[in-house]
This record gives structure tokens, C-alpha cells and sequence, in this order.
């Protein structure tokens, strides 16, 4: 195909002066609005003003500028005799390509403070138009909304060989650029009118290619990330990588999960976790302690584990790190020291999310069946101290209180059925993804071993009889900590009184399929 005639009209203007400059260069007119012009000019690329084209001034503070027939049929006609006479009869020329990209909707929305007005004028018209009107008549235009292309099209003009296989991944990028950007302002919207339909008639989910992952779960699987822009906070998809080789599929899963777990505490805290459960997990007075705990309570399992801390990384906490081989540290950020202990770690891999403000924006959690979507809250319910109720006869002690509220904090992070054996701040046994939950227990017990006697138990759902109760007497535990519910709760607390044992029912349960 040839291109005679360009029109070039873009907010993001990366690239935009040498990619004029080589169009003018292979002879193509390049026509151009506003801002973009004014970037041209300056740069000397030759360009004539989008009027001159329309015979019509930009009115309206500039909301209409390139709405007009003299923009519109000369990129839509069709190149043939019929679509070629009418725009003849009425003195337009054919428009060959179309560079568009849209104003920064989202940026501005991200802006603290921004108000309605200034997001509204973030809304573009005229740029959605140019790019499907482009998109839609591939077959004869070139359209460009990715600053990124802009190489490939000039060389594929200069050698004379743009063919459809490009033209149609243009048009489809476009068509993409203008879905996500649709999707935003209808999010935006939504956020506006008070999050009333949390699970609105249709769902806008707009999210962009952060990369190409060797593989998934499995080798034979193609993967890939996809980054939310609208999510703001920090969370392993608005994280930075500082160090290490590319992350994979399962490595991101983990990560994820260990970072979520770890954010819940606020005192200093590690987390490990293996095949998406915790393996380790502890709280400490100080960073390095809290990672030694988090590893001693079970070092086997914690070789090749992702690891999370909710501090800056020092040298000490590094230092220990640096003992085993890990395959990935997310934190908050890592001191020059720390990081210098840890690159000495090649394939290492280091995040750094920036401080724990919070929970971040991201309230959905999303699940792909075949065929559909399940979408529901995100788990963040915290436990409400008011709201435990103690069913037992012996009440827990305070020591044993604060016990019960860490185990349940950490097994709402297990895979169901999930039991965890917990003593002083630490992680000392994990039954997880059972079909049973007197098996959960069994194996969280016989994880802890000796050190079961004395500590707790979390659950995170009720206990279907009593049986689970009778294991945690026989292990040694003195306080169990679960939802409650059950028709057969007596039976469950009749065994924990003829134990000894205190039981404290939250009313909440934490299935995590």
C-alpha cells in the first residue's frame, strides 16, 4: 500500500517527532492537531494544521476539531472507484495513516484531588473516532496508537512491504487501546456513583501485558502477567524488580501470597510460603528475628520458598536470608547494604513494593472458569476482638488470646480445609488443602511435633465433629481458636472441656479453595 497523506495526533508524544520526520521523509504529507502540531513544528517537521484540511476552526475549547467529513471520509472510504469519485465531488483527499493515542484519562483520574470537571476534560471524542474509523478500514489505512510500532511502520514503508498481517495487528491494538480506554472511564464512573453495584450488569476489566512468561504452572503451558493500571497501593503487580531473573508463573502466584499474609501484621513479620501456602510465617521485635523464626519453623519446606517482609530489608535480615536458596524477596524496600549481600545471589530475585500504606484499591478477587468468571470481595475482614466468643469453660489466657488471633490471622492464608499450629509469634505446623480437616490436623500436628504442646490451633472453618479437637488434646495443644457453626459445635466443646482445653468461635469463616 502507499501512504501519500498521515495524520498524526497524539497525547503521548514518545517518538513522535523522528516518526513524523521519517514519514515526511518518504514523501507523506503529515497533517496534525493542537499540541502535536505545535511539538512538529518546533522540531521543523513540515506539517499542515488540521483546519486547513477541514476548512473549519477548532471550536469549543478544542472538543471539536477532527470531527468533520473532511477527517472521516478520508480515512474510511474504501479505495475504490465509487468511495474514490464521492470524495472527489467533494474535494477530500484519502488519509493513508492515522497516529493516535488518547488523552491520559487514567493518569488524571490516579491524581489526588482530581475533580469531575478535569477528569470529564480527559475524555476523549475525537481521538476514539480517528482510531476505529482507522482501525475499521485496515485493508487501506495504517493505524498507530502504540509509540512503540512506529519503528516496524517506517521500516515496513521504507521497504515497500506493509502487509495485512501488520495492517491487521495494528487495527486490532487499536481496537484494543480503545476498549481499555472505555473501560476506565466506565470504572471511573462507577467509582463516582458510590460503588453501589459492587458486581455491576457488565464487569469492565481493563488490564495491560506486563510480560510474556517462559511457561505456566507447567512447561507445556503458554502464561503471562497482565498489570491493573487502575489498582494504586502497594501489591506485587505495582511492584518493582530490582534484581534477579525474570519472574514465572508460580513465582508471581507465591509472591502474591506472601506478600498478602505478611501485610496483615503490624509488628515486624516474615512470611515464607511453598506452592502458594505458607510454610513459615512469624512476628518478632526485629526484622532478622522474624525471618529466623519464620524459617525454623519449618526448614525443609522453606528451601526454594518466596519470602515477604513488611520492613525495609537491612543487612542483618539479608545476611540470614542469604543462608539458603530462596528463589524470591518481596519487601517494602531493601537498605544499599542488604542489597549488596543479596545480589551476590544472581538469580535471586528482589521486589520492592514501597511502604505498607494499607490495603490497596483492588476490592475484587477474580477466578476464570471455563466458559465464565466467578468474582467476589476480596477476604480482608480482620477479627473483631468485641466479637470472640470463648465456649469453654477455661478461659485462654492473654498470652494465649494473642496466640489464638495470630494463628487465625496466618491459616486465612492456608488452603482449605487449613489447620495451623502456632506458639509464640510462629508458624510451627500447616495442614493444607485436605479433603478432610481431622487430616489437616494430623499433618499440622505431626509438623510440630514436640513443640505442638503448649501452643494453639487456628482453623478456618468449623469442625464437622469432634475429632479434631481430640488430635489437638493428643498433640498437646491448650487453646483452638475456629469459627464455629457446626451442628455438633457441643461435641466439639464437651471434648475441649474434658481436655482442658479453652476454644474461642470467631463466627467467620476463611474457606481459600
Amino acid at each position: 500500500m502507499e501512504v501519500r497523506r498521515a495524520l498524526i495526533s497524539v497525547s503521548n508524544k514518545a517518538g513522535v517527532v523522528e516518526f513524523a520526520r521519517g514519514l515526511v521523509e518518504l514523501g507523506v504529507e503529515v497533517i496534525s492537531t493542537g499540541g502535536t502540531a505545535k511539538t512538529l513544528r518546533e522540531a521543523g517537521v513540515p506539517v499542515t494544521y488540521i483546519s486547513d484540511v477541514t476548512g473549519f476552526p477548532e471550536i469549543l475549547d478544542g472538543r471539536v476539531k477532527t470531527l468533520h467529513p473532511g477527517v472521516h471520509g478520508g480515512i474510511l472510504a474504501l479505495r475504490n472507484r465509487e468511495h474514490l469519485g464521492q470524495l472527489e465531488e467533494h474535494n477530500i483527499k484519502p488519509i493513508d495513516l492515522v497516529a493516535v493515542n488518547l488523552y491520559p484519562f487514567r493518569e488524571t483520574v490516579a491524581r489526588p484531588g482530581v475533580t469531575l470537571a478535569e477528569a470529564v476534560e480527559n475524555i476523549d471524542i475525537g481521538g476514539p473516532a480517528m482510531v476505529r474509523s482507522a482501525a475499521k478500514n485496515f485493508q487501506n489505512v495504517l493505524v498507530v496508537v502504540n509509540p512503540e510500532r512506529y519503528d516496524e511502520v517506517l521500516e515496513a514503508l521504507r521497504q515497500g512491504e506493509v502487509s495485512g498481517e501488520l495492517r491487521l495487528s495494528l487495527a486490532l491494538e487499536a481496537f484494543a487501546h480503545t476498549a481499555s480506554y472505555d473501560a476506565a472511564i466506565a470504572s471511573y464512573l462507577e467509582g463516582l456513583h458510590g460503588g453501589k453495584e459492587l458486581f455491576p450488569p457488565t464487569l469492565n476489566i481493563s488490564v495491560r501485558r506486563a510480560q510474556e512468561l517462559r511457561y505456566g504452572e507447567n512447561p507445556h503451558q503458554k502464561a503471562a502477567f497482565y498489570r491493573d493500571p487502575a489498582v494504586a497501593g502497594p501489591c506485587v503487580g505495582n511492584a518493582v524488580q530490582l534484581w534477579g531473573k525474570e519472574l514465572s508463573y508460580n513465582n508471581i502466584l507465591d509472591l502474591n501470597s506472601a506478600f498478602e499474609l505478611v501485610r496483615e501484621f503490624a509488628e515486624p513479620a516474615a512470611v515464607i510460603i511453598k506452592h502458594n501456602n505458607p510454610c513459615g510465617c512469624a512476628c518478632s521485635s526485629n526484622l532478622a528475628d522474624a525471618y529466623r523464626k519464620a524459617y525454623e519453623g519449618d526448614p525443609v519446606s522453606a528451601f526454594g520458598g518466596i519470602v515477604a517482609l513488611n520492613r525495609v530489608v537491612d543487612a542483618g535480615t539479608a545476611a540470614e536470608m542469604a543462608k539458603i536458596f530462596l528463589e524470591a524477596v518481596i519487601a517494602p524496600g531493601f537498605a544499599e547494604d542488604a542489597l549488596k549481600i543479596l545480589k551476590a545471589k544472581a538469580s535471586l530475585r528482589l521486589l520492592e513494593t514501597g511502604p505498607i500504606t494499607g490495603q490497596t484499591s483492588d476490592r475484587l478477587e477474580l477466578r476464570k472458569v471455563n466458559g465464565g468468571l466467578l468474582v467476589q470481595e476480596a477476604d480482608r475482614e480482620v477479627l473483631n476482638r468485641s466479637e470472640l466468643k470463648v465456649v469453654t469453660r477455661r478461659q485462654p489466657t492473654a498470652e494465649e488470646m494473642e496466640e489464638l488471633i495470630f494463628a487465625m490471622t496466618v491459616v486465612k492464608h492456608v488452603k482449605s480445609n487449613a489447620i495451623v499450629i502456632t506458639r509464640g509469634r510462629q508458624l510451627l505446623g500447616v495442614g493444607a488443602g485436605q479433603m478432610n480437616r481431622v487430616g489437616s490436623a494430623r499433618i499440622a500436628l505431626q509438623q510440630a511435633g514436640e513443640k505442638a504442646r503448649g501452643a494453639v490451633m487456628g482453623s478456618d472453618a468449623f469442625f464437622p465433629f469432634n475429632d479434631t479437637v481430640l488430635e489437638a488434646a493428643r498433640g498437646g495443644i491448650t487453646a483452638i481458636i475456629q469459627p464455629g457453626g457446626s451442628v455438633r459445635d457441643e461435641e466439639s466443646i464437651k471434648a475441649a472441656d474434658e481436655h482442658g482445653l479453652a476454644m474461642v468461635f470467631t463466627g467467620m469463616r476463611h474457606f481459600k479453595h
